[in-house]
Order: C-alpha cells, then sequence, then structure tokens
C-alpha cells in the first residue's frame, strides 16, 4: 500500500485552553507519521498581541520563544493578530480567530493530500470535515477537552489528546517515562466488575500505526493492560463512572506481584490538566 500524503492543522488557541496547554509539537509530529506517510503540511495557527508585546517585556519573550521552537520542530506557523474591541459598557475584549484561515488552507492544500489530522475540539469546523471528506480526503481528528460531538462522529477517526503517549506532560513527573514500572500514564477502563472490586484499564504503551487494535491482547497491539483494584480508586474516582468511555484517568504503572508480566495501577485519579 502507497503511504499517504498527510497535513496536520493545529487550531493553537483551541487546543491550548481545552487541556492541551505545554502540548508537544515533536510529539505531535511523531503521531501524524506513526503509518509511516509522508508528511506535506504542518500548519499551527497561533494568536498574537503585537500591543501587549509593547507593554510586557515577558509576553514577548515567551511569544517569540514558542514560534521559534514550532519553527524548529518543521512546523509553518500562521500568526493571527488579536484585535481589541471596547464594548457599550467600556470594557475591552481582545479577539483573535484564526478559524477562517484554517479552513481556507485545508480546503486549497487538501487538494494535494489524503489524509487530515486536525486538532481543535470546535464544532464550527464541521462544515470543513465534511467538505474535505466529499473531496475524498480521510479527516481524523485530535483534541482534549469541550471536544463538539458532533464533529467526533463525523469524522473518521478521533483521539484523545490525554491518551497520546508524552503528548502533554504530566506536571508533578517532570521526568516521566511514560509506560515504564513507576511511571504515570493516561487511560481508560476496559471493564469493571462491582460485586468484585476490580477491574482493568487500558493505556497507550507506544505511538505507532496499530493503534486501532485496542485489544492488548494482539501482539500487534500498543495498548496495554492493567489490573486495577477498587482500594486504588481515589475519592474523586467512582467505579460507577468508570464505566462511562469517557471518563479519563491517570495512574501509576507498576509490576504485578502475582502476575508474571503483568501491571497493577496505582493511586488513579481524574485526569489532571496542566494549566497555565
Amino acid at each position: 500500500m502507497a503511504n499517504l500524503k498527510v497535513g496536520v492543522f493545529v487550531d493553537a488557541e483551541n487546543i491550548k485552553y481545552n487541556g492541551g496547554y505545554n502540548m508537544r509539537y515533536d510529539v505531535l509530529r511523531h503521531f501524524a507519521t506513526r503509518n509511516d506517510d509522508e508528511l506535506l503540511r504542518l500548519n499551527a495557527y497561533i494568536a498574537f498581541d503585537p500591543e501587549r508585546t509593547r507593554e510586557d517585556p515577558d509576553y514577548a519573550r515567551k511569544a517569540y520563544a514558542y514560534q521559534n521552537s514550532l519553527r524548529d520542530f518543521g512546523w509553518k506557523v500562521i500568526v493571527k493578530n488579536a484585535k481589541r474591541y471596547t464594548d457599550e459598557f467600556g470594557n475591552t475584549n481582545t479577539k483573535a480567530n484564526s478559524d477562517l484561515e484554517l479552513a481556507v488552507d485545508a480546503l486549497l492544500q487538501g487538494e494535494n493530500l489524503d489524509s487530515i489530522l486536525l486538532l481543535s475540539g470546535d464544532g464550527d469546523f464541521l462544515p470543513l470535515v465534511t467538505a474535505l471528506q466529499n473531496r475524498g480526503c480521510r479527516v481524523e481528528l485530535l483534541a482534549f477537552n469541550n471536544v463538539s460531538k458532533e464533529l467526533t462522529r463525523q469524522v473518521d477517526a478521533y483521539y484523545s489528546g490525554f491518551l497520546i503517549p508524552d503528548l502533554v506532560p504530566i506536571s508533578y513527573e517532570p521526568r516521566n517515562e511514560w509506560g515504564k514500572p513507576g511511571s504515570c500514564v493516561r487511560g481508560y477502563c476496559t471493564k469493571w466488575f462491582p460485586d468484585k472490586g476490580y477491574g482493568f484499564l487500558n493505556f497507550i504503551r507506544e505511538i505507532n500505526g496499530n493503534l486501532w487494535i485496542t485489544d492488548s491482547r494482539n501482539p500487534d497491539s500498543p495498548w496495554e493492560s492493567v489490573f486495577c483494584h477498587v482500594n486504588e480508586l481515589s475519592d474523586e474516582v467512582k467505579a460507577e463512572d468508570l464505566m462511562n468511555r469517557d471518563t479519563l484517568v491517570e495512574f501509576y504503572v507498576q509490576e504485578s506481584g502475582q502476575k508474571e508480566d503483568g501491571l497493577v495501577a496505582q493511586n488513579v485519579r481524574p485526569v489532571q490538566l496542566f494549566t497555565r
């Protein structure tokens, strides 16, 4: 099978304010090429406040450093300058929306692409997704919180960014080695037995092209199954909530003392966001 031509379009402001703050763009690039496809477009649409740079040197330094770091990873940075508006009550609001630029670029550049990875949870992109699919382009979605349900149902595949290894850091584990014993990972519950007080959690061990093989018993699957006892659930996690596929948890992975090559989950708690 010939390699596909792939493009990635990132609504950076939507991602940043909905759980993806400090997202690693090098890991995202690795995720986008997990099938050894040809990566043609890497577009990141970010907001920039020129007026604030004149008032806040620290903001200017961080903003320029952020843009340069993306370029170092091979991304084309499309900057949308923020505009200030004063409402009838005298309140000043700042707005910098790149939705239109992203949509136009995706439609035009999509003519030369076989697959597009869109990063945004904004339901306003639903017509864009439909248009790209009608042109024969496969559209995948990656987002974190506040994701439009209509958008996830329309795309060809949806991935929660929280589940992708190392895509967003574990704030309290800066040297985390994802998937290794003692590390902290994110996953979800696949089975829970309330009468027995235990169940099983799944997490992605590594990024590869077989993410669709979710059965961890398959040797080609990148997913790992972990035993979890009810005593390891924090107060914020209720056993009944685990049966909801949308419930994502963070937990530590440890080697099992009872099963060879087995893993157990410890200190299971809701996904903690890395906030600004």
